[in-house]
């Protein structure tokens, strides 16, 4: 008789089995361990897909967002049995859920009037990165995405960054407002001292072009800090 955790999804009641469920009930009645086992498919030798990946996500704190950052040979050697087949299953349908969260303010031409919705529109370019990177969002009058560039790319703790490129980059997409955003690899939300400085800077060059910079948005692992919303500018 197989144990509990080598059951395969044949094993289980029709009610329980996740492509069952999500078809009666919708992708959004799974839970994360159920939707894993749909990307996945099948199991390892000894492990039901059900049970490995109620495993796999015990070891990340049921967090998807630290699996999430993790690259396929570092997902591979944190859990034996896994292969590059699974690995890479996985952290695509992973990566295709960030850009379709993305593509979704894009698709509905959201303008940016908080720091929420800029969040969700630039997140896809920096929240798994392993070092620091800082991009601008350009907007147009209505404070619809007009553009977005990578100004500067840097190591673990600091990028450099001209501010004449990002006004630079203004002026050719003719833009009526900047929104600045940076990462931090550790994942710590704190503006420094030198994050301020450098926001001021662009922004009174900006005033000089008749442009308004909106926000410095800092992101972490599976957050962010708008400086705007917390008196910082």
């Amino acid at each position: 008789m197989n144990s509990p955790d080598a059951r395969l999804i044949a094993d289980l009641p029709e009610q329980e089995r996740p492509r069952e469920k999500a078809l009666r009930l919708g992708m959004k009645a799974l839970s994360d361990t159920e939707l894993m086992a749909i990307v996945f498919g099948t199991g390892i030798r000894g492990k039901g897909v059900v049970a490995l990946c109620d495993e796999i996500l015990g070891a990340h704190g049921s967090h998807l967002s630290e699996i999430a950052r993790m690259g396929a040979r570092e997902f591979i050697k944190s859990h034996k049995g896994i292969g590059p087949a699974k690995a890479l299953t996985l952290l695509a349908g992973i990566e295709l859920g960030v850009r379709a969260a993305a593509d979704a303010v894009s698709a509905e031409r959201k303008a940016m009037t908080d720091s929420r919705a800029a969040y969700e529109y630039m997140n896809r370019h920096l929240y798994n990165l392993d070092h620091e990177e800082f991009w601008a969002l350009y907007l147009d009058n209505s404070l619809h995405v007009a553009g977005e560039r990578r100004i500067g790319q840097g190591g673990l703790t600091m990028t450099a960054v001209d501010p004449k490129i990002v006004l630079r980059e203004a002026l050719v997409l003719n833009s009526a407002a900047i929104m600045l955003f940076h990462n931090h690899p550790s994942g710590q939300l704190k503006a420094s001292t030198q994050d301020v400085a450098l926001t001021k800077k662009i922004s009174e060059a900006a005033r000089l072009l008749d442009m308004r910079v909106l926000d410095h948005i800092i992101i972490g692992h599976s957050d962010y800090l708008s400086m705007h919303d917390e008196g910082l500018m």
